[in-house]
């Protein structure tokens, strides 16, 4: 009979999970904000108006808008803290301090995310600003994924060889999709309020070389797939990284040539979330692969990722 593991873990999990879906809602909530234009609904930080942390007065939707989203920061707060009490926990009870260290460093992405928010108020919400806020909060998601990993497979030395290369090269390529589409965002309509700066961008530009990284991206992630299959290696986090792929790019086409509709934008924030998360749930199993049962010895080996 096998022995259960301690209570911790599996309150962990659960916090690890709160903690990608609440930073993922995030964004979703991050991008209403631009896209019905509330983005100086609270036109100052950290207060909402120059006399109170609320909105005051004849409150408009608006700024229900701003001081909800930033209302969720309380709400991310919360499960930073309970996560990193159950992390010392596991660091005491199951020799993980590895976990630990994650925790800190997802409890103090928050005050930054949020001082970054209040940046880009203070700068009138300029775009490259708030490209950055975005790319944080995806960050914190890419994040929030390895310490879900880690809770099943402690860190152990990565795997190199060509596998793990091309695992590191489709990951870089998320990130650049994910930063031209803050650019093509920028030279957008959607700037979050009417006096808001764009950045002067073409926007047909600017979407042409996002679509082209997008290719680049689907083309790796293909090559990917083919790579695990050869190798034996684990292949639902490359196949969900490509349905998650041809999702989003689908919806960035209909978005485009729609005229960039308030609730298909909102989608493709969503999206965005999902192929972070999905790239490097790709990168960390690859990365750190789980040891498999060898029959003949009763030993156990990484997978075969050369």
């Amino acid at each position: 009979m096998g022995v259960s593991p301690p209570r911790t873990s599996g309150v962990l999990r659960r916090l690890a999970w709160a903690t990608l879906v609440a930073n993922i809602l995030l964004i979703v909530t991050g991008g209403a904000v631009r896209l019905t234009g509330s983005g100086l609904g609270c036109p100052t930080w950290p207060r909402c108006t120059d006399s109170s942390f609320t909105p005051h007065g004849e409150i408009g939707p608006h700024q229900l808008v701003e001081f909800g989203n930033r209302t969720l920061t309380f709400v991310l707060v919360a499960i930073a803290v309970a996560t990193f009490v159950a992390a010392r926990q596991a660091a005491r009870q199951l020799g993980r301090p590895d976990l630990l260290r994650l925790a800190v460093v997802l409890a103090l992405a928050i005050p930054a995310q949020a001082v970054l928010g209040g940046i880009t108020v203070l700068t009138d919400l300029n775009p490259w600003v708030v490209s950055l806020h975005l790319v944080l909060s995806l960050a914190i998601v890419s994040l929030a994924v390895l310490f879900l990993h880690r809770l099943d497979h402690p860190p152990v030395a990565p795997a190199t060889g060509v596998v793990p290369t091309l695992a590191w090269t489709t990951y870089a390529a998320t990130w650049l999709v994910i930063y031209a589409g803050t650019v093509v965002t920028g030279s957008g309509p959607h700037a979050g309020d009417a006096s808001s700066p764009r950045n002067g961008l073409d926007p047909l530009q600017v979407s042409q070389f996002h679509a082209d990284l997008v290719f680049l991206l689907i083309g790796l992630t293909v090559g990917m797939w083919f790579a695990l299959r050869a190798t034996g290696g684990d292949l639902r986090p490359v196949t969900a990284l490509a349905a998650v792929e041809v999702a989003q790019a689908a919806v960035g086409f209909i978005q485009y040539f729609a005229g960039l509709p308030v609730a298909v934008v909102m989608l493709h924030m969503l999206g965005a979330g999902l192929v972070v998360a999905a790239a490097t749930w790709l990168l960390v199993t690859v990365r750190e692969p789980a040891p498999t049962p060898d029959v003949a010895t009763g030993a156990t080996r990484r997978g075969a990722l050369g």
